[in-house]
């Protein structure tokens, strides 16, 4: 009798393909330090990692070569990816956002069925569009947003009414359920996912970002000066945020503070960020910071009061890496402390946001205190050696019984049947129109 082998895999070199949306800069988002912690990960497991995107290289991309990982250019909507994913054939193929899934899972599913899917989400996008456009709504009511009750308010049921009938949302949750496992930063969004939209939770797996080690040593409150605000200005929510600081949170803030400065760093400064450089009120545009670390370290205060979201925030891991308490909002430190004290403090208006951050700026032992409980904070719930090991877990025991695991994901059967389909003739359509061109 044929006996089950629980280790099928053991003594195969493994390998992995990341498609990513972007080149990963470390330096510029969250998103991106999070795929390379992720691929810190693949490396220590004597994985053959090969990295591949469609996208243009950015100025600060990371040297992933010299991590020993190969790097492949692809192209949209071109036949060549199925020939060289065929030659790679990877045990594993990782996409970067489900738009990526979108785009190149029917082609891993047509040449490497047998690959596990993996969805590293990053955050849950049409959660992010769906508070952005509550936003709108109140501000146009209000031009002030001033009572942002509604927005912050925990109401899954009005979230999920508000996304269920969005197209962006419809898409997402095909590309979840396309994949065998989806790596989510908040167990929020899981809670969302698995109780209102019905995906199971044996495609989720928690992975918030990871850090090794503990906190360096940091300078004290009396060596430390100003508050920072820091945060790729690509991202929607980091620009609304740095919006709403300029035109009410720090003027209430330098009516108590008058000669106090805020320092705003942002990868990619368009010129409309540019133009709310201010020297007389202390509003200082410092464009994109080398050292994203060092003037975290700096500063005495960060500010983050971000109107809308979703995920985690690195600005804010950051923050308490570097032993600077943050005050944010709801949204901002949603999914990030689970039971402890934040590292700082929390509010919903700017007259509060600006009374926090005055406090925090000026009291230190509740500044010690904060400096304290993000650090407690970080050990408790992003320790690397934790998630590293659970994910690799996790990615084994789906390995080792994934017809089974598929068996059980019919929807996701379904639409991976669906996605092949359409996207095949759409592909040949494109292709033979471009032939005839």
């Amino acid at each position: 009798m044929a006996t089950h082998d629980p280790h099928p895999h053991a003594g195969q070199l493994t390998r992995l393909l990341f498609i990513g949306y972007v080149w990963p800069e470390p330096r510029s988002s969250a998103a991106s330090g999070h795929v390379m912690q992720l691929l810190q990960c693949f490396i220590e497991q004597g994985w053959q990692i090969t990295f591949a995107s469609p996208a243009t290289e950015g100025p600060h991309k990371a040297d992933l070569r010299s991590l020993g990982i190969d790097e492949c250019s692809i192209e949209l909507n071109n036949s060549s990816f199925d020939t060289f994913v065929s030659e790679l054939d990877p045990h594993i193929v990782v996409f970067d956002q489900f738009m990526i899934e979108e785009q190149f899972g029917w082609r891993v599913e047509k040449q490497c069925p047998g690959a596990l899917r993996i969805l590293e989400t990053s955050d849950l996008q049409s959660l992010r569009h769906a508070r952005q456009a509550i936003l709108r709504d109140i501000l146009k009511a209000d031009a002030q947003g001033a009572d942002l009750t509604e927005l912050f308010k925990p109401d899954h049921h009005g979230l999920f009414t508000r996304m269920a009938a969005s197209d962006l949302a419809q898409r997402e949750i095909a590309a979840l359920y396309r994949c065998d496992l989806n790596l989510m930063t908040s167990d929020v969004e899981m809670q969302l996912l698995n109780e209102r939209f019905g995906v199971a939770a044996q495609l989720l797996h928690w992975c918030p970002l990871m850090l090794e080690g503990s906190p360096a040593s940091t300078t004290g409150f009396a060596e430390r000066a100003h508050f920072l605000s820091i945060g790729n200005f690509r991202h929607a929510p980091n620009w609304d945020a740095v919006l709403w600081m300029k035109n009410a949170v720090w003027p209430l803030i330098r009516k108590q503070l008058p000669h106090a400065q805020l320092h705003v760093y942002g990868a990619y400064t368009p010129p409309k960020a540019t133009a709310l450089h201010n020297a007389a009120q202390g509003f200082l545009v410092k464009d994109w910071a080398e050292d994203a670390l060092q003037v975290m370290a700096a500063a005495r205060v960060c500010l983050a009061p971000l109107r809308f979201g979703a995920g985690i925030k690195g600005k804010l891991i950051d923050a308490m890496l570097c032993g600077t308490p943050s005050v944010t909002t709801p949204i901002g430190s949603e999914a990030m402390q689970g039971t402890l004290p934040w590292p700082g403090m929390i509010a919903e208006t700017a007259q509060a946001i600006a009374d926090a951050a005055v406090q925090l700026y000026q009291n230190q032992p509740s500044w010690e205190q904060a400096q304290r409980d993000g650090w407690q904070l970080l050990q408790t719930r992003y320790g690397y050696p934790t998630h590293c090991a659970s994910l690799i877990g996790r990615i084994e025991q789906l390995r080792n019984d994934l017809p089974r695991h598929r068996l059980n994901n019919f929807t996701g059967a379904m639409l991976r049947h669906h996605q092949h389909k359409s996207t095949q003739y759409m592909a040949q359509w494109i292709e033979a129109k471009n032939r005839l061109a």
